[in-house]
């Protein structure tokens, strides 16, 4: 399975089951209110969405009884907010944001040791370094967000990153591009109020479907699929251009996926994953892509455990993987490589099957929930929030331009009509700014707002050797540079989704080169265990004692079997049970009969005949196997304890038994012991049915006539 991000996500699934939010806020499915909690320590007291019932008044033998009602709510909310679900604005959890925080405090296109980083982020995260260590190798072993330098591990053969004081990292461009912008955050106090940290980063890319989540909270996860950048820019320009668009994973590790069940990440659905193989040679078949969640590693052991079960057969494994992966199984004289192939894909992890749950935290009246949405679903509502996040950035910009525009006119008024020297016999400060304001007065009219105390205040300031060096043509140049950025800020904005559209083309070409699409999508036919299983197990029978067995060469040798076959046993005492074959299997004393069930249900016709117990007469009665259920004992007799004198089994109805040869015992009072029955009008019945009386005496043996 892949890493997550932080270790603290590992909690237990306790039930969470306050009443669900209404359908008509938001258009996925949301869970109800949970409130924000600062420490783990601390459960934090904001009020509760969810109904609490009064603390018993009279109870003065349990004080606390109030207090112990909400204390598992605000500690579920806790987890869910504030460890393992990402928030839907910038994809990322608290951890991951916390460490991204950190690196662009000390950014300075260096890298830095991780275990600098992982102390420094302990300000913001209070729960100890692992946590922050494992994300931070996480995220970079992805390398979208953090660019990692030395051994950050291998997510193909599962080795784990070196120690923090070893290896080092910085943010990646991308990360600066699309992550940061102080103008644009909202700020909250850290868990102890000694800094300020972003309730959210003002990400203007979907992080969450490209990284992709996993993380376990309480009564709840989540499992969002990493998606390809390029995939992304794609379907995000569409929905822009109000075109309709389809997103699928694409999985690091490669491999073929089927598609057909993702059902856009929303709960229920199902993805298959393939490894990729090809046949190298006639007995060797090169494994080089994995399904997502798996590893050299854990691929190859299942391969092992597979064949130590006979499930496969093969002879060696050898794992020649560095940068790619190349897997090489080597299979025995006279295996068949497509046939083995298929069997890989049953008895192994080279086929696995994924749950996506796309879960996120999402402010909802001014409150976080945790809400079910769909991949689609959350890419729109990230694309609109990056438009958002562009205007915004565009009227700080027209805002810091028009500043600009009028200090820069201010100071070249000032210094081309002499102002400064109107203040050079005044003695006060209120008469210097009087001064410049009546100095100014003539050439109001060409500003574009009123001339504040501020701006006067700004003048003064200027240096006598920027006005000695002051540059007319210069000043003006600058300032019609400013009007153009006005000029094309004012049309960006009147031209938003435009813009948007050109903002999301521009990462397209600076960050995507290279990012072709590494899972293969087709349709995964459904190889069934049956058609592919080879009989290489030889079941054997103690009868005496009532077990079944593989591979016992000690006791007698029935047939050769697969490992998934059933087996029917009948016994001395008129009794039957289907058991699965294993290597040891307790069925019941004295096994008289025993045979395979073939793969579609026993289709044989039987014939028995019982001396019951509770009467004494001999029975006989045809019938077929029919429904059954595995380990459950079925009675053939009328009677417990009864005993069964005569068995025949056959595939057709024309080779069974016409005539049975009776022998009575030599004790019984029966004139004739010895005699023929004739089974020509006996018809096939129920297994429960009591069957035609043979005799009344005890019956000493039974053949065929």
């Amino acid at each position: 399975m892949p890493k997550r991000n932080d270790p603290q996500d590992d909690q237990p699934e306790l039930p969470l089951n306050p009443s669900p939010a209404s359908s008509d806020d938001v258009p996925g499915e949301s869970l109800p209110t949970l409130p924000a909690a600062s420490d783990a320590a601390e459960p934090a007291a904001t009020e509760l969405v969810a109904a609490e019932p009064e603390a018993p008044k009279t109870n003065e033998h349990a004080p606390l009884a109030h207090s112990y009602q909400k204390w598992f709510l605000e500690y579920a909310s806790y987890v869910i907010l504030d460890r393992a679900v990402p928030h839907i604005d910038d994809g990322l959890k608290p951890v991951q944001r916390r460490i991204l925080h950190t690196f662009w405090e000390q950014d300075d296109g260096r890298f830095h040791k991780v275990a600098n980083i992982v102390g420094a982020c302990m300000r913001f995260h209070p729960h100890g370094d692992a946590s922050i260590g494992a994300a931070l190798v996480g995220m970079g072993q992805r390398a979208f967000l953090v660019e990692p330098q030395g051994n950050f591990g291998n997510v193909l053969t599962g080795d784990d990153a070196a120690a923090p004081r070893y290896i080092e990292a910085r943010l990646t461009p991308f990360a600066r591009e699309v992550l940061f912008n102080p103008k644009t955050t909202v700020w909250q106090a850290s868990y102890d109020g000694r800094a300020k940290e972003p309730v959210t980063l003002p990400a203007k890319f979907p992080i969450v479907l490209l990284d992709g989540a996993e993380g376990i909270a309480v009564g709840l996860s989540t499992k969002i699929l990493p998606h390809n950048f390029n995939d992304l820019c794609r379907c995000a320009i569409n929905h822009l251009q109000g075109k309709r668009f389809k997103l699928v994973p694409d999985f690091p590790s490669g491999g073929i996926a089927d598609f057909s069940g993702y059902n856009d990440g929303e709960r229920g659905a199902k993805v298959k994953v393939r490894a990729k193989m090809e046949t190298r040679g006639k007995y060797q078949i090169a494994i080089t892509e994995l399904p997502y969640g798996t590893s050299t590693v854990s691929l190859i052991e299942s391969i092992l455990a597979a064949n130590a079960k006979g499930k496969i057969k093969i002879k060696h494994v050898d794992d020649n993987t560095a940068d790619t992966v190349e897997i090489i199984v080597h299979l025995p004289q006279g295996a068949d490589a497509d046939q083995v192939v298929n069997q890989l894909y049953v008895f192994t992890d080279c086929q696995v099957s994924i749950s996506p749950a796309a879960c996120v935290i999402d402010t909802i009246d001014g409150q976080d929930k945790p809400v079910f949405l769909g991949v689609s679903e959350i890419l729109r509502r990230s694309v609109d929030r990056t438009v958002q996040l562009l205007k915004q950035e565009l009227d700080i910009k027209l805002g810091e331009l028009e500043q600009q525009w009028h200090w820069d006119n201010l100071e070249r008024i000032f210094i081309e009509e002499r102002i400064y020297r109107r203040i050079e016999q005044s003695k006060t400060w209120e008469s210097v700014l009087a001064e410049i304001h009546s100095g100014l007065k003539p050439f109001i009219a060409k500003l574009r707002r009123e001339v504040t105390d501020e701006d006067v205040t700004r003048l003064t300031e200027i240096r006598i050797k920027r006005i000695s060096a002051f540059n007319r043509f210069k000043a003006d140049e600058a300032i019609k540079a400013i009007e153009e950025e006005i000029k094309q800020t004012k049309h960006d904005l009147a031209h938003l989704t435009e813009f948007a559209i050109k903002w999301f083309e521009t990462l397209h070409e600076k960050y995507g080169k290279g990012r072709k699409r590494r899972t293969t999508c087709d349709e995964v036919e459904q190889i069934s265990a049956a058609q592919v299983v080879v009989a290489n197990q030889k079941l054997y029978v103690n009868r005496d004692e009532g077990f079944i067995g593989l591979n016992w060469r000690q006791h007698e040798f029935v047939v050769e079997c697969t490992i998934l076959d059933d087996v029917v046993c009948f016994m001395a005492d008129a009794t039957f049970k289907v058991v699965k074959v294993a290597d040891k299997v307790f069925v019941g004393k004295e096994i008289q009969h025993l045979h395979v069930v073939p793969t579609g249900g026993d289709d044989r016709y039987y014939t028995v005949v019982y001396q019951d117990k509770e009467s004494g007469k001999a029975f006989v009665k045809r019938f077929q196997l029919g429904g059954t259920t595995r380990e459950k004992a079925y009675n053939l007799a009328a009677s417990e304890g009864s005993k069964l004198v005569f068995f025949d089994e056959t595939k057709n109805l024309e080779s069974m038994p016409k005539k049975l040869r009776i022998e009575l015992s030599g004790r019984c009072t029966a004139r004739v012991k010895d005699f023929e029955f004739d089974l020509s009008e006996l018809s096939v019945g129920s297994r429960n049915a009591k069957g035609t009386t043979v005799t009344t005496y005890p019956v000493k043996a039974v053949k065929r006539a």
